[in-house]
């Protein structure tokens, strides 16, 4: 699977003519009654969540002042827009906040997860992922085995040849690890496999750490992106989920916020060889039960 889909074109494209009206002196408001379209289109499109038309790019260009050289380019990008992952033949069964995700996690070249409450989706068996979902209050029953597939599909790219896989680091809160659920025997067990054939690269908070802020904070996964040849590389991005929809947030100043945090969960944690250690005992202790 090496598809790694619109996603990063978009946000790309987004950030190059938000630039430029910026540049042009214009208003989110003032683009959008010049280009006739509503600020909300203006919106996602800056934000990379819409792909967007050749026409209205050259619309953009103009009204923007910019140059041939420029316009080639972002026409370029547009038309990069419309290609497809392979998300999308899952339809309505992914919501559109979760679908630019989706792109940007198989684009990545760097994970780092932060997970207090739950197993990460790139390292749940089928039968946990499914129980997770079951559980969800707002997710159809009819929905669950699409999604399934989903969350199963999305974990190739942890086995893929090229690009390389994208480097997984971990750090899981103990009591995640102890949370009774279907089949937590074998999730653990798999959980140890990733650790110890250098899939993912976990890391344990235990149950015995000073209490700290970075705990109490939610969850939230940093991703770093590859270079783009001659093109301005993807800026890190912070990721955070709520059950109604997700931050993506790639300010320097929180980028740096997060990565500060993930520094002190990371002062908290076991090593890898004994959270692998504990991984394994808390596993054969489920086993047993």
């Amino acid at each position: 699977m090496t598809d790694s889909g619109s996603s990063v074109p978009r946000r790309q494209l987004g950030r190059y003519l938000k630039q430029a009206r910026e540049q042009a002196g214009l208003s989110l408001e003032a683009a959008a009654g010049e280009l006739e379209v509503s600020r909300a289109t203006m919106y996602r499109i800056e934000g990379g969540q819409n792909a967007v038309r050749k026409a209205d790019v050259l619309s953009m260009c103009t009204t923007y002042g910019l140059t041939p050289e420029m316009t080639s380019v972002l026409v370029g990008l547009a038309t990069q827009t419309k290609a497809k992952g392979w998300w999308h033949a899952y339809g309505d069964a992914i919501p559109t906040w979760f679908e630019l995700y989706v792109g940007l996690e198989a684009a990545a070249s760097r994970l780092r997860h932060w997970e207090p409450a739950s197993v990460p989706g790139l390292l749940q068996t089928r039968e946990y992922a499914e129980h997770l979902l079951r559980s969800h209050p707002d997710i159809p029953g009819g929905e669950v085995d699409r999604l399934v597939e989903v969350r199963m599909e999305r974990q190739h790219i942890l086995r893929r040849k090229n690009p390389a896989p994208p480097r997984l680091d971990v750090i899981l809160d103990e009591v995640v690890l102890r949370r009774r659920a279907p089949g937590m025997g074998r999730q653990l067990a798999h959980l140890h496999d990733q650790a110890t054939n250098g899939t993912a690269t976990i890391r344990v908070v235990p149950s015995a750490a000073l209490s700290n802020y970075s705990l109490s904070g939610g969850q939230f996964i940093i991703l770093e992106f590859p270079p783009l040849g001659l093109r301005t590389p993807e800026p890190t991005t912070v990721y955070s989920e709520s059950l109604t929809g997700a931050l993506y947030l790639d300010k320097p100043s929180e980028v740096r916020t997060y990565s500060g945090a993930w520094k002190v969960l990371e002062g908290l944690t076991l090593d890898a060889d004994r959270s692998a250690d504990l991984i394994a005992m808390i596993s054969k202790e489920s086993s047993n039960e």
